[in-house]
């Protein structure tokens, strides 16, 4: 199978990592050059055997589609993706999309000139801790919509993720979007690892965002109920003080942030059914003065 990745932060390096060991012809597409990818996994360093490419012209003239396509990089950083995608896809290319936040495909859509998009939510611990090295310490699950499981399956399973299908894609995306909704701006915010969330009235922020953002999940049509709250809050605080998340790695490194795409979403779509989400605003407001700090200062 032909497989390429774009993107090359944590999420990224796992799955080629996986197709790689799979035995698959595996492409990472990089925008800042590295001589090879290291992962880092329960005390051993692994070097999986695959392409680097830098820019689409290091395909080559024509090169042939991709039978599935990863697209890794953040939401924000979506439309930047045109040219690789459009080097890499054709009519049967399967471009899983594995990015935080809802609605992958239509977010993708206007930038693919073939093939299809599906959502593909990765329940992965893994940090970039330099260009080129990743350390995987967390989670080997992908959900992904059924009818195109198989193929997925085909290209990580042997390469040590599993994959599960579901005919519920909404309330998959919504799912997994509770646990961002929690880790990543309380991370972020103080710029501690998961063991913050066992400090005084963590937990009841957790259950507050997330009883806002079931009301309006359930409005946008996902069938989540109270059991889906306190699971997340439950997955959350058993993380060790060495977890992070996306958004606290994004501060460390000055990165901009994609609250936009995570709590932002929430705020959005509760102002268009009337739902009042007062503790989602009041960190989205504070989420988008870090944010704007940060890219002052970059």
């Amino acid at each position: 199978m032909r497989i390429a990745v774009i993107g090359a932060g944590a999420i990224g390096a796992v799955l080629a990592g996986a197709g790689a060991d799979a035995g698959h012809d595996v492409t990472l597409c990089v925008r800042t050059p590295i001589d090879s990818l290291t992962i880092e996994r329960d005390g051993e360093e692994l070097t999986p055997a695959l392409t680097v490419a830098a820019s689409p012209a290091d395909l080559g003239p024509g090169p042939e589609p991709a039978d599935l396509v990863w697209l890794t990089t953040k939401a924000v950083d979506t439309p930047g993706t045109a040219p690789w995608l459009a080097a890499l896809c054709g009519p049967d290319t399967l471009v899983a999309v594995a990015q935080n936040g809802l609605d992958h495909e239509s977010r993708v859509r206007p930038f693919l000139p073939a093939g299809r998009a599906v959502a593909a939510l990765a329940y992965i611990g893994a940090e970039r801790v330099a260009p080129g090295r990743t350390r995987h310490f967390a989670g080997n699950l992908l959900v992904v919509p059924e009818d195109v499981a198989g193929l997925v399956s085909q290209a990580v399973t042997a390469g040590g993720l599993d994959v599960r299908g579901t005919d519920d894609v909404l309330s998959a995306q919504w799912r997994k979007l509770f646990g961002n909704l929690v880790a990543n701006p309380i991370t972020a915010l103080t710029e501690r690892r998961l063991d913050v969330m066992h400090g005084p009235g963590m937990v009841d922020l957790a259950r507050g965002l997330l009883d806002e953002a079931l009301t309006v999940a359930r409005a946008e049509g996902a069938s989540l109920g109270p059991d889906d709250v306190e699971s997340t809050v439950a997955g959350v605080t058993r993380y060790s003080e060495r977890t992070g998340s996306s958004m606290l790695y994004d501060r460390m490194a000055g990165r901009p942030l994609e609250h936009q795409f995570l709590t932002g979403e929430v705020v959005r779509r509760a102002a268009t059914h009337g739902i009042a989400v007062p503790l989602n605003a009041a960190i989205l407001a504070l989420l988008s003065g870090l944010d704007e700090g940060l890219r002052a200062a970059g």
